[in-house]
């Protein structure tokens, strides 16, 4: 209850906007109650994540239990991810300002999201090792966390897509599949394996935090 309650004031007023003082009045609930379920806005937004995560993977299960093939797989499960956040693209953009600031704890990329991020990149391997897709094995490891990079990719598009029903995005979801799937197929040549490990040590590089 508490959690809906916020998502719709969060749509009507903006995330600024809405204190837990108005969470709690219009949820009906005294608010020491909402603090004890949630201690802050954040740890509502921690909580949307992790719900926006559990209805993806629900969302995704028949397409991964349908498909083998690689492609198919992966465009189910990114045009399910779509479907999911749907109800919340009206205030998708207003949210990001603040999910955007690289020292918010509600950015993907937090360690507080670290939980909802890891849940995300399971679904994507899952894609992987579900299919009949044969990979570099180097790459294997790391795919899941760069197929999220793009999910992120699609995400911030389809925030600022303001075509109906956000067609662009479906658009470009169906014309990137096949070009992932490609380069993924692409990844066993001998003539690619050089550059494929700079981007590995690419993607290690940028995960430290040193």
């Amino acid at each position: 209850m508490i959690l809906e309650t916020a998502l719709r004031l969060f749509r009507e007023r903006g995330y600024a906007d809405t204190t837990m003082r108005a969470i709690a009045k219009e949820a009906g609930v005294a608010v020491g109650n909402a603090y004890y379920y949630f201690d802050s806005k954040e740890h509502l937004i921690q909580g949307f994540y992790d719900h926006l995560q559990g209805a993806h993977r629900a969302a995704a299960t028949p397409v991964l239990a349908e498909h083998r093939d690689f492609a198919a797989r992966l465009r189910g499960v990114l045009h399910a991810g779509i479907d999911v956040n749907a109800p919340y693209h009206s205030f998708a953009a207003t949210f990001f300002k603040t999910a955007a600031e690289p020292s918010s704890p509600l950015s993907p990329f937090s360690s507080q999201s670290s939980p909802a991020r890891d849940a995300s990149i399971g679904i994507f391997r899952e894609v992987l090792d579900g299919s009949t897709a044969k990979i570099d094995p180097e790459l294997r490891e790391h795919l899941p966390e760069l197929l999220w990079l793009s999910w992120m990719g699609v995400t911030l598009f389809w925030v600022y897509d303001n075509s109906p029903e956000q067609r662009r995005t479906r658009r470009l979801i169906d014309g990137v599949v096949p070009l992932i799937d490609r380069l993924v197929s692409l990844s066993r040549l001998r003539v690619l394996r050089p550059a494929l490990r700079q981007v590995l040590e690419l993607l290690d590089t940028v995960r430290r935090d040193d």
